[in-house]
């Protein structure tokens, strides 16, 4: 089994030795023996610092292709006008290399995990596989876009559970409660149950959502699920902006997640989710980036760093504190998808950052989990490792400027066609 030892490194205040063993931490805190690194890779991290890594709880990875194609509208004007006919030219090697951007952007700001709502998932599944992170790729609905046989092949692909890894897994993801009907939501939730994945949709997004569900239904999304008998412990719901103190109980009794995505929510003018209400009900919290043509791009720590902000605006300065968000954006993801990551830790799969201590929005070191929450970006980030292995070292991954040169010629050609 290989081994590799982070040697030197800053973690928890003090400067240590880490081994990590195969794809799992296995000595943390713990002085190393000369045994632990017979035949090691060992890593000189002077200087750098250890942190968790990003998990990105729901995203459209492809969407990178039509980052800036339309911006500056509401969401439903922007799905049918704009979105969808875009969408609707895509070829599985546009996504391909859409996907392949995505993977790259992600790992450049420290994100190991994506939760991927977009079609062609045999395409992105192959990509997450090539780059050496982590995914939970859906297999999505949407009962406005699809043919039956397309709906049907969804099921069988489920069924199958076809091309699953250890880093990339499948879910069952019904697009939203207005394009997916009761029938094929609960049938949804149904092969959920039966096959083991999570059930992952939009919920609550926007007013018009929750305002729509009341006429039709005479109750919000998320009592609708509830009566729908598909409000479970598997559920991770993308959004969840417009919660009413009932909505926040179910879930929490139900034991269902939100990801809550504050910086596409906040450009498409959708609301502000009440975070400091919801972290007091229970509910388990994580936060995704949404799509690049909503964010617009797929940096967890901006998204991080402004739902604690959201949090705090209601007066309480001490909201959402540094640690627990850090923990919403890396932990909570990871536990919500059933992965055993997000904490530095013995016995966890070993995903880390490697920060420079040297970039300056790290400096003065007073509090390194706060610098790193509230004044640092992206930039600081040296080193990222995924299942015990570096996919991005010395700020560099392998092949970025063709990968870059790729996504801009595709674009270019997409929009051009009728």
């Amino acid at each position: 089994m290989a081994k590799l030892v982070l040697q030197s490194v800053l973690f928890q205040g003090k400067v240590q030795d880490i081994l990590i063993s195969g794809k799992k931490f296995a000595k943390v805190g713990r002085p190393l023996t000369a045994r632990d690194r017979e035949k090691a890779d060992i890593v000189d991290c002077k200087g750098l610092a250890i942190v968790p890594a990003f998990y990105n709880g729901h995203t459209h990875a492809a969407m990178t292709l039509l980052r800036g194609y339309a911006d500056d509208m509401p969401l439903m004007k922007w799905l049918t006008e704009y979105i969808w006919p875009f969408e609707a030219k895509l070829t599985a090697k546009d996504i391909e290399i859409g996907s392949r951007l995505a993977v790259l952007e992600m790992i450049k700001s420290g994100t190991v995990f994506f939760s991927d709502m977009y079609w062609q998932r045999e395409t992105t599944m192959k990509v997450v596989k090539e780059m050496g992170i982590r995914a939970t790729i859906g297999v999505t609905f949407a009962e406005n876009l699809m043919t039956s046989q397309q709906v049907e092949n969804n099921f069988k692909f489920l069924k199958d559970h076809r091309l699953e890894s250890e880093r990339v897994k499948l879910a069952v993801m019904p697009h939203s409660i207005y394009t997916v009907g009761e029938k094929m939501f609960k049938r949804c939730a149904k092969i959920a149950r039966e096959e083991g994945y999570v059930l992952h949709t939009h919920l609550s997004e926007t007013l018009k959502e929750v305002k729509d569900c009341k006429k039709q239904y005479g109750c919000t999304p998320v009592e609708l699920l509830d009566k729908w008998g598909v409000l479970d412990d598997n559920l991770v719901a993308a959004h969840c902006v417009h919660l009413t103190q009932n909505d926040m109980s179910l879930m929490a009794d139900a034991g269902s997640a939100a990801i809550l995505n504050p910086c596409s929510n906040l450009k498409l003018g959708s609301g502000i989710p009440k975070i400091a209400q919801m972290m007091d009900s229970g509910m388990l919290l994580g936060v995704g980036t949404d799509g690049a043509s909503s964010n617009n791009n797929l940096d967890m720590h901006e998204d991080m760093k402004l739902a604690s902000l959201l949090a705090k605006a209601g007066g309480q300065a001490d909201a959402l504190p540094a640690c627990e968000v850090l923990n919403m954006a890396s932990a909570h993801v990871a536990m919500a998808y059933g992965i055993p990551a997000g904490v530095i830790g013995e016995g966890f799969l070993a995903d880390a950052l490697l920060l420079d201590l040297k970039n300056e929005r790290l400096n003065p070191l007073h509090n390194l989990e706060s610098n790193w929450v509230y004044a640092a970006d992206s930039s600081a980030i040296h080193s990222v490792l995924c299942n015990g292995k570096f996919v991005m070292k010395n700020r560099h991954v392998d092949g970025e400027e063709d990968i870059v040169k790729e996504a801009n010629a595709c674009a270019l050609k997409i929009a051009g066609r009728k």
